[in-house]
């Protein structure tokens, strides 16, 4: 029940129905100011011949107090300065001061509002001593009024401190969000640019044989028609493998670096895991000749990250690496290590590494899924490898 009039009363503002539900909420905080001031009334025998005002008279003021709370969101210092006065002389509208004050209490400091809750307190005693024959001691209305009051504050600033801190979560974890996402991003160009770096050698040495074997035609105007077919397929070839590399690193600034390595060099890969103390278990079952410059250096990449990753966050210093495929039919690799966690999100366990990874697999052309799985954690890439 107090949790349904905590979200009535105060609705939060970023949600899209603040406006419809702000208008219920006014409407339940004015039903509930008249049933308190006319349980009150009813409590404090204000209907005796002895009340300060007229019985009618008193509904009729607490029903004003209670329609200006209407008003209460826009101006509440105001609203409760105007309804404050009417405690002298209507019990009916303590019920529409307590709302009133509980609104104040949202926006204005503690010191403050204990004045205004004391002056509250004040217009109880006026009350008692307007009264020909007054049922209670003034000392109960001034305790009662004074509890009443205390709540009402209370409440009001824990209502706002609750929405200074939502507010505060609520920035902050937009900002952790925009990190996450500028590292994720900044992570991705990093992988870019080193994966265009990595083929600038390649493609530099591409175009020395288109050189090499074309100033080979021009110089040897004798050659034989076999020799021109056999330097012209070396320039084609050359020339084909030439323009795979540039589609990958046009349009990325780079600068030279030795040879990459490739898919021949994975061996020596898990060899020096071995000897730096992790158990690897290695399946090689590439069948075919050896796959394209590009293709088995993103094949060594992988599985470079992945025992990288396997070492530092999995739960064992171990993991299983296996591959397959043939031309046409694309090449796979799956890695496995032991994974102790729960979490079942992509990427927990390997970080930024993970997200080179997937920038790798998507300019290749590829397919990733990752993820925990039987107490495991399993990395499978699907490659596509031409004919």
């Amino acid at each position: 029940m107090a949790a349904a009039l905590f979200v009535l009363l105060v609705p939060d503002p970023t949600s899209g129905r603040a406006a419809a539900r702000d208008r219920l909420a006014d409407i339940v905080a004015v039903v509930m100011a008249l049933g308190y001031g006319l349980v009150m009334m009813a409590i404090g025998d204000a209907t005796a011949a002895g009340a300060a005002i007229p019985w009618p008279v008193d509904v009729l003021l607490g029903v004003a107090c209670a329609i200006a709370l209407m008003f209460r969101r826009r101006r509440p210092l105001a609203v409760l300065l105007a309804v404050l006065p009417f405690g002298a002389v209507a019990v009916t509208a303590t019920g529409p001061i307590l709302v009133a004050l509980f609104t104040a209490a949202i926006r204005y400091r503690a010191r403050l509002l204990f004045a205004l809750g004391a002056a509250h307190v004040g217009t109880g005693v006026i009350y008692f001593l307007l009264q020909n024959d007054a049922p209670f001691s003034v000392w109960v209305d001034v305790v009662f009024r004074s509890v009443t009051a205390a709540a009402a504050i209370g409440w009001g600033q824990f209502v706002r401190a609750y929405r200074r801190l939502t507010a505060a979560l609520r920035s902050h974890a937009a900002r952790l969000q925009a990190e996450q996402q500028l590292r994720v991003d900044q992570a991705r160009l990093t992988e870019r640019a080193r994966i265009a770096r990595e083929m600038h050698d390649v493609l530099a040495h591409r175009m020395s044989l288109i050189t090499l074997h074309a100033g080979a035609l021009e110089v040897r105007a004798d050659a034989r028609p076999d020799e021109i077919a056999i330097a012209a397929g070396a320039i084609r070839s050359s020339a084909h493998e030439a323009l795979e590399e540039l589609r990958a690193v046009v349009g990325v600034a780079d600068r030279p670096e030795p040879p990459q390595p490739g898919l021949a060099d994975v061996p020596d890969l898990v060899v020096s895991a071995r000897e730096a103390g992790m158990r690897v278990e290695f399946t090689d079952e590439v069948a075919g000749d050896e796959p394209p410059v590009v293709l088995g250096r993103t094949v060594y990449r992988i599985a470079q990250e992945a025992l990288t990753n396997a070492r530092k966050h999995g739960s064992g210093a171990s993991a299983a690496i296996r591959l397959t495929g043939r031309v046409g039919g694309g090449l796979r690799i799956v890695v496995v290590n032991p994974h102790g966690g729960t979490s079942g999100r992509p990427g927990r366990l390997g970080g930024m590494g993970l997200v080179g990874i997937r920038e790798r697999v998507a300019l290749a052309g590829g397919r990733m899924t990752c993820g925990p799985e039987g107490g495991e954690y399993r990395l499978e890439v699907w490659l596509p490898w031409p004919t």
